[in-house]
């Protein structure tokens, strides 16, 4: 009974890579028609491409079996015979090309269309295997429900490592439970913080939690940690991406970077103009960050705000889309993260990541280091134009927010990877073209 459905599953994956390896395919020549002179014969050139490449992807799809990796979708070995497989095809268009079955406008625009048609097909088979493999993470998440519900009383290293155990003997840990009111809502070891100070704030919140199996003590207690756990013996934080990721992470940031100042320079160009156009002050704000190391570097946005909006000396922190101290194209840009765009450049020099915790002033690290002083832990790691915080904390104009946001960078920081840091990007993405204010 289960040998048909596997062949159905099989066959629907080898016409899912076929289907990706042809526009990417398609896209690939037609970015060579774009970058050329008028080209004779362009749609025979065309249907050529795409039949050779159907042959060729099909013939590597079949050699390679990459998609009989339905039940290891995401692993090592699924992608590189997806590699494999690209390989063949390129094999073949490169042969055909050889032939003198596809005549391209020189031996340069040649070689460019392999080489965007092998990266953007690799990119987009191996991409989906890892967003299948994200999202079957992510849907594993039901299966907790069948588990036993837990809260953890406290917040301190002792509350940390019983949640620790109690999650590794199935327990499902649903938060912990304190009696400091200013840090309800905050996430620590990827747990919410949960302000409880009597008996009835505990049954009012066992039942807007849908009922908790059990709440356990780190300590002999038949009350609440009156500290609260206040973290005193703080647990330090080190980058979690090996150095393989990191180099990975670093090709990716200058590739995609470079690629984009490309892409989006007359975008930028009428950014530019805009801002220009509307007081005539200068088109680019710069502004002191501290960044990897500790050291401070200057960040690059548009300019959003008037030019004497902090006249005063005194930092202030962007309040919303009805902040008065916007410009009419200003707002217009923060709404669709218009103003970020020169950050490219911060990522292609190395001041930046694409992703990472989102760079802070001076002013404000000073502040959030007198309540949390494991902001320094991110130093460890450059700092991001978008970040894990950012989608979920949204922007950050109260202290709590910071402190809130600095928990869930130090979770990045301990969890990231390749993988985490493109599903923060693809997230990013969605949301931007949703049209999320964040």
């Amino acid at each position: 009974m289960t040998e048909p459905r596997w062949h159905n599953i099989a066959l629907f994956s080898l016409l899912h890579d076929l289907s990706l390896s042809l526009l990417a395919s398609l896209f690939a020549v037609l970015v060579i028609r774009w970058v050329s002179e008028p080209i004779p014969g362009y749609t025979r050139l065309v249907l050529i491409w795409l039949g050779f490449s159907t042959l060729g992807s099909v013939s590597g799809i079949l050699l390679s079996g990459c998609s009989k990796d339905v039940k290891k979708y995401a692993s090592v070995r699924s992608i590189a015979r997806v590699i494999y497989a690209l390989s063949i095809k390129e094999v073949v268009i490169v042969a055909v090309m050889l032939a003198g079955l596809v005549r391209m406008p020189s031996p340069a625009h040649g070689a460019l269309a392999v080489l965007l048609d092998i990266t953007l097909s690799a990119v987009a088979l191996s991409y989906i295997r890892l967003a299948a493999r994200l999202y079957s993470r992510d849907s594993n998440v039901a299966v907790k429900s069948a588990c036993k519900s837990a809260l953890v009383v406290g917040t301190d290293n002792a509350a940390i490592s019983l949640a620790n155990d109690l999650e590794k003997e199935g327990y499902d840990v649903v938060g912990f439970l304190s009696r400091r009111e200013n840090i309800s809502g905050r996430v620590i070891a990827d747990h919410v913080v949960y302000y409880c100070k009597t008996d009835e704030d505990l049954e009012r919140l066992q039942w807007r939690l849908g009922g908790v199996d059990g709440v356990f003590f780190p300590r002999k207690s038949a009350r609440l940690d009156p500290d609260g756990g206040d973290l005193k013996d703080e647990i330090p934080q080190e980058d979690g991406m090996s150095m393989a990721g990191h180099i990975i992470k670093r090709a990716f940031d200058v590739g995609l970077s470079g690629f984009l100042l490309l892409i989006f320079a007359p975008l930028i160009g009428i950014c530019a103009f805009m801002v220009r156009k509307e007081d005539g002050g200068p088109v680019i704000y710069r502004q002191e960050r501290v960044g990897k190391g500790g050291a401070p570097f200057v960040i690059f946005k548009f300019r959003t705000m008037h030019v004497n909006a902090e006249s005063t000396g005194t930092p202030a922190l962007y309040s919303g889309e009805n902040d008065v101290r916007l410009t009419r194209v200003g707002r217009f840009m923060r709404a669709h993260h218009l103003d970020e765009l020169p950050q490219l450049w911060n990522v292609l020099r190395g001041d930046m990541s694409f992703i990472g915790y989102r760079p802070e002033r001076p002013f404000y690290i000073d502040r959030i280091m007198e309540h949390n002083g494991r902001y320094r832990y991110l130093y460890q790691i450059r700092p991001g134009v978008t970040s894990y915080a950012t989608l979920y904390n949204g922007y950050t104009d109260t202290m709590d927010k910071m402190l809130t946001r600095l928990d869930m960078d130090l979770y990045y920081l301990r969890n990231h990877s390749v993988l985490f840091d493109m599903k923060v990007l693809g997230l990013t993405f969605l949301s931007i073209i949703s049209g999320k204010k964040f």
